[in-house]
């Protein structure tokens, strides 16, 4: 699942990267749980290769405005000049872009999808290594 061999998997044992179980019979277990925080740790430190063109032509740079979210959903507004534009895209997403109201994003726009995007240099709240913590979004107290 993660694609690296078992001697990176050991490496990773005893740096402290990975945390593993022993069954019964000496083999290394590693849980889901872990598998799925060492995947998201190699996705935040992938750079991804800049955009150089895309079909999508209107692009709407705003603030966020309101996060509405569920444990798989979210709905988020965003205010760009006059224009206000709501994406529904996955709970995950917003965590992993650190979205938050206040963000800065960049909404593409295509068809009747609405696609965020947090430019380079843009201040986002870093997401959080719990799934109880800070960077869970939502709207604030009123």
């Amino acid at each position: 699942m993660l694609g690296v061999s078992v001697e990176t998997l050991r490496r990773w044992e005893v740096e402290g990267r990975l945390a593993t179980e022993r069954s019964e019979g000496g083999q290394r277990l590693v849980t889901l749980t872990e598998v799925t925080r060492i995947l998201r740790e190699r996705r935040r430190e992938t750079a991804d290769r800049p955009i150089v063109a895309q079909s999508a032509r209107n692009r709407f740079a705003g603030i966020v405005s309101r996060i509405d979210r569920d444990a798989i959903v979210a709905v988020v507004e965003v205010m760009a000049g006059p224009h206000r534009l709501v994406s529904l895209m996955t709970a995950e997403a917003v965590d992993d872009m650190g979205i938050e109201v206040g963000s800065e994003v960049v909404c593409a726009v295509k068809a009747t999808n609405v696609v965020v995007e947090v430019p380079a240099g843009a201040v986002t709240k870093p997401p959080a290594d719990d799934h109880g913590g800070p960077g869970r979004g939502g709207t604030p107290e009123r």
